[in-house]
């Protein structure tokens, strides 16, 4: 192979290692921080996981697509891309369950309020013992499921 395509190669699996890299590091964070139940703290990065997210989705369908264009790199660059892409699997299957348990949480105190909004309100009966409509609480709660 020519020196052009192995640099190009090289260059290509060394930003794909730094890539998954910072999003390892992004979303070992994340999971820190639900795991310390503040998920208002990554509220704050959310934008940045979210491109780097889409940037690494984006490379890795690429070279999926087309392992030529790393087939050239060093076998050392390309054993270091393996290796930080099983870093990244773990960091990601961990931080799934991290969002999974803050959404559920969430999910369990939005139902609780819900629950005591609805009991401090009593019963409502569309009709009084005068036969008249009664004037019922204009309050509303909404819950939607989607966290």
């Amino acid at each position: 192979m020519n020196d052009a395509v192995t640099l190009n190669a090289t260059a290509r699996v060394r930003q794909l290692i730094d890539l998954t890299t910072r999003l390892t590091a992004r979303l070992t964070e994340e999971s820190r921080i639900f795991e310390s139940h503040r998920p208002q703290d990554a509220a704050a990065a959310l934008a940045g996981t979210q491109e780097l997210a889409n940037a690494y989705r984006r490379e890795s369908a690429q070279v999926k697509a087309s392992p030529a264009l790393i087939a050239a790199a060093p076998v050392a660059d390309r054993t270091a891309l393996i290796r930080a892409t099983q870093a990244f699997e773990a960091v990601l299957s961990r931080h799934a369950r991290t969002v999974e348990a803050a959404r559920t949480v969430s999910e369990g105190l939005v139902r609780t309020i819900a629950a005591e909004v609805t009991g401090q309100r009593g019963n409502p009966s569309a009709y009084g013992a005068s036969g008249k409509a009664q004037a019922g609480d204009g309050r509303a709660v909404a819950f939607n499921r989607q966290a």
